[in-house]
């Protein structure tokens, strides 16, 4: 799974930073703090926690204004110059229905804020660690000694976290962002729109489906906020939770779920007989590779091929079914993620290959179906044509069934047409494509 960034231009002429990822129904995260798209894409705990939320969805995702990649030298940071971030991103991708996450931070007022001014085009709400008045969220001296803080060294990230309830490095990395990607002057001035950011006047209009999670602990936000707005807004399911932290990978294995449940993204995976896309790889001459090299080294080399397929794999979302020694057999609940899936290893191959003394030539082979499943493994035609496929490539080729090529339109992927193919096995001839990877 890999993201793709573009920019767009906001209503005053700011330039704004936007990553897509995954495949499936839009949804978008609104940015309630500074981050940058590529730092905290290449962060093992935010990387993790944003393609998990990614499954089953195309997640879009921003750097607000004058942070990360998006336009510089602004001055306005009120809440409603930041909802112009947001406007400007679901304007510019044309969406006419559109499910608002926030988690944190300034996100939960900018969501509510746009939707209550596009109650049409908002279909569901995700709240967590929102309020209703930033002026509740500490004392008056308390803001302002942050504040204060905040414009001459950044905002101390340590007070808001729970040591016991966090990834320390990520905590560390998310610090590493923020120095980053914000000047300790535009930090303050985010805290001064915190705590004057008032939606009181607006969450009675919110009629829309709403989920509100909140960390019974959390260390930011008292959770009694959380419940007030709960309580205030006329569709609100109320989710509480055990937690403090306000670093969102930490509270990982509660919000994805719950928020995955309430957009009605439970993924195909989990259901048997489901749609999926079926992949094969098969190392080139393994017998004969045996018979030169020996038992020991032919299995080095075999290792070498596991270890690149699976961290392909878990960074694209795949699931192993099973190895047979020389290849592996996976499946995806996302075409796009297994062509991605699939072009990641061979430019991993080929880039082991220029430096090692025994080249590894692997052929991929994809196909897309309903096959069984049964016992952690997967049976039926889809699976059987997927592997004579792959028996059809040479070492480092990828060849994808035309249904795999239909799913994947409108992507950026480049595809060279095989022909009919008569597969062993198979009564009609097959049309193959062949993925251009090394073009992408």
């Amino acid at each position: 799974m890999e993201q793709q960034i573009r920019f767009c231009t906001s209503s005053d002429g700011v330039t704004i930073a936007y990553a897509t990822v995954g495949d499936g129904p839009p949804i978008v995260y609104a940015t309630g703090w500074p981050t940058h798209l590529e730092l905290e894409w290449e962060a093992p705990s935010s990387r993790t926690f944003l393609e998990s939320l990614a499954q089953g969805c195309t997640l879009i995702r921003y750097d607000m204004r004058s942070t990360g990649l998006s336009g510089s030298e602004v001055t306005d940071f009120s809440l409603a110059a930041l909802t112009r971030d947001l406007e400007a991103i679901i304007g510019h991708l044309k969406m006419n229905k559109v499910d608002l996450v926030s988690l944190g931070g300034l996100a939960g007022p900018i969501a509510m804020t746009y939707a209550a001014a596009n109650q049409q085009r908002v279909s569901r709400l995700v709240l967590s660690s929102a309020f209703i008045r930033g002026d509740k969220i500490t004392t008056p001296d308390r803001q302002r000694s942050l504040i204060e803080y905040a414009a001459q060294f950044g905002i101390p990230v340590f007070d808001f976290i729970d040591d016991d309830d966090s990834d320390l490095r990520g905590v560390r990395d998310a610090q590493r962002r923020l120095q980053a990607t914000a000047s300790p002057v535009i930090q303050a001035e985010l805290l001064k729109t915190l705590y004057s950011a008032d939606v009181s006047g607006l969450v009675e209009r919110l009629t829309m489906p709403a989920l509100v999670l909140h960390g019974r602990q959390d260390l930011l936000v008292p959770f009694a906020l959380g419940r007030e707005l709960a309580a205030r807004l006329p569709q609100a399911r109320f989710v509480p939770f055990e937690g403090q932290s306000s670093t969102v990978w930490a509270q990982a294995n509660v919000l994805v779920p719950e928020i995955h449940r309430f957009l009605g993204l439970e993924t195909a995976e989990r259901e048997p007989g489901a749609f999926r896309t079926v992949l094969f790889t098969d190392v080139e001459g393994s017998t004969a590779l045996t018979q030169r090299l020996g038992d020991a080294r032919a299995r080095d080399l075999l290792r070498e091929h596991e270890r690149i397929v699976r961290e392909a794999l878990k960074a694209h979302g795949g699931s192993e079914v099973k190895t047979m020694g020389d290849g592996f057999m996976a499946s995806f609940t996302s075409a796009t993620r297994a062509l991605e899936c699939a072009i990641s290893m061979q430019r991993a191959f080929a880039q082991r290959n220029q430096s090692a003394q025994e080249p590894i030539k692997v052929r991929v082979g994809l196909n897309a179906g309903e096959p069984i499943a049964e016992e952690d493994d997967l049976f039926g035609t889809a699976v059987n044509e997927a592997a004579r496929i792959t028996a059809t490539a040479k070492g480092g080729e990828i060849l994808v069934a035309n249904v795999v090529r239909e799913l994947a339109k409108g992507k950026d992927f480049f595809f060279s047409d095989r022909g009919e193919t008569s597969l062993k096995g198979f009564d009609e001839p097959v049309r193959l494509f062949e993925v251009r990877w090394r073009e992408t």
